[in-house]
């Protein structure tokens, strides 16, 4: 775990600053979190959790990391890190991403931005296998709500088909750092959706609100076209909601097909905070 002290860790139960003392970090008031064997910090209270195990499970989890490793996603990686490296307000940003999963953004554009990165997850799960991707990324088991990091610390936020947390956005970020935001467009993953529900209704997805704090300094709607074969399907659909809600018929429906070909669809927007 390589800090070179941008990222200053906070007290989830105090807010005092957390300093390393061997293996823990511990704030002036003595709370005490230990870094766990593979290389994590749990930074969530009980009191902020909603379940015992909140987030995604170990399965969404590795079956994202297959369908990631396997490159289908790596134009979304291209354009972050290409918006990231015109945007950031210094050559090496202190960066978070916010709802990191299984850690294969986030590796990406630590070493694509040459950023200091922390990867923030509330499942333990997430945590334990982003592990694996690189030491020298912080990686936290944190609520995007409450990030136990210092106010005005960070120069860079991304957050890649997660929730927009305006406030604590803006309570983490210096003066001029931006955030990266990924949301899913309209069309993503249509042909996916024709198959496993019965109606698929037109969708017009928009992104958040975001207050004052923030300016807009530029947004596109990307599509582009992959195809998968059914292995590669099937891990496709294990990481998304979707495999809650498909029912015997549609799956079987699902494994007859050789392959399908999908649109990927997805919007992007860079926020500044105090830019005008």
């Amino acid at each position: 775990m390589c800090l070179n002290g941008g990222i200053k860790l906070i007290c989830p139960i105090c807010s005092g600053r957390l300093e390393r003392i061997e293996n823990s970090y511990v704030c002036p008031e003595r709370h005490s979190f230990d870094i766990a064997r593979q290389g994590y910090v749990n930074l969530l209270p009980v009191q902020n959790k909603h379940s015992r195990s909140p987030g995604d499970t170990k399965s969404m989890l590795m079956a994202r990391r297959e369908f990631l490793n396997s490159g289908f996603y790596e134009p979304v990686c291209s354009d972050i890190a290409g918006l990231v490296n015109k945007y950031k307000p210094s050559e090496y940003p202190a960066a978070v991403d916010v709802g990191c999963g299984e850690g294969y953004y986030t590796e990406k554009i630590a070493g694509l931005c040459n950023a200091e990165m922390a990867g923030v997850d509330i499942a333990k799960e997430a945590a334990k296998m982003s592990c694996s991707r690189s030491r020298d990324i912080l990686w936290l088991v944190a609520t995007g709500s409450h990030i136990p990091i210092e106010d005005k610390s960070v120069d860079v936020i991304t957050a890649v088909f997660s929730l927009f947390m305006n406030d604590e956005y803006a309570r983490l970020l210096k003066n001029g750092g931006i955030v990266v935001e990924v949301s899913a467009g309209s069309d993503h993953l249509k042909e996916l959706k024709s198959i496993i529900y019965d109606e698929v209704f037109p969708q017009n997805k928009k992104q958040s609100d975001f207050s004052d704090n923030f300016s807009l300094l530029c947004e596109y709607d990307r599509r582009f076209e992959i195809t998968l074969i059914q292995n590669q399907l099937k891990a496709l659909l294990a990481m998304t909601p979707h495999i809650h809600r498909i029912n015997r018929e549609q799956s079987e429906r699902l494994e007859a097909l050789d392959s399908l070909e999908l649109t990927v669809n997805y919007k992007i927007r860079v926020l500044g905070k105090g830019r005008g």
